[in-house]
Formats: C-alpha cells, sequence, structure tokens
C-alpha cells in the first residue's frame, strides 16, 4: 500500500482516474487506525482489482475537509475517477466490516 503524506487535489485526480482505487484516511496518533494496520494487507490480498493508498489526513487537511472526513479511519472508494462508496466515520473497524463494505460495491 502506498502511503500519501500530503494528497493535493491534482494528486487525488491522478491516482483516482483509471480502475478501482481504495483510500484509507488515517493518522499516526489514531489508535482506531493502528487497529486495522495488520489487516490491510490480506484486504489489499482479496481485492486484487483495486489500488489501496494510505493517506495521512493530518497531512492531507484540506482534501480530507473537501470530502468531508472528520473520523478516521475512513475509507473512500473510486472507480474511474468517480466516487463509488465511503466507510466514513470515527468508529473502529474490523476486517470484515471493511472487507463487507468494499464488497457491496461490487
Amino acid at each position: 500500500m502506498e502511503e500519501i503524506k500530503e494528497l493535493t487535489q491534482d494528486k487525488l485526480d491522478e491516482i483516482t482516474k483509471n480502475g478501482r482505487t481504495v483510500l484509507e484516511f488515517s493518522a499516526a496518533w489514531c489508535p482506531d487506525c493502528r487497529f486495522l494496520d495488520p489487516f490491510m494487507p490480506q484486504i489489499e490480498k482479496d481485492f486484487p482489482n483495486a489500488k489501496f493508498y494510505k493517506i495521512d489526513r493530518d497531512g492531507s487537511i484540506d482534501i480530507a475537509k473537501k470530502l468531508n472526513i472528520m473520523g478516521i479511519p475512513s475509507f473512500v472508494v473510486y472507480q474511474d475517477g468517480q466516487e463509488i462508496g465511503r466507510l466514513v466515520n470515527k468508529d473502529r473497524k474490523t476486517k470484515q466490516q471493511v472487507e463487507d463494505f468494499l464488497r457491496s460495491l461490487d
């Protein structure tokens, strides 16, 4: 999973324009985000047709505000440049919840 410290609008447009893109908004200080860390490699393997990016919410606050990302960890999914789903709240998420969400978009 590529990590992006500062996500700009241009970078967002570039990484989401082709195919399925999953953005995980996270922060180093967030315990609920760290809870998911051990599961993310397996989630990526389970969804080989998607590109995954970990976005540092604090370094990307302008985009986070624009996308209305207030709680983390949160996921926003794009298909060919269009947002197709979001799992956005401040609650701790399990591997099963993330995978169920991703499957619901197919």
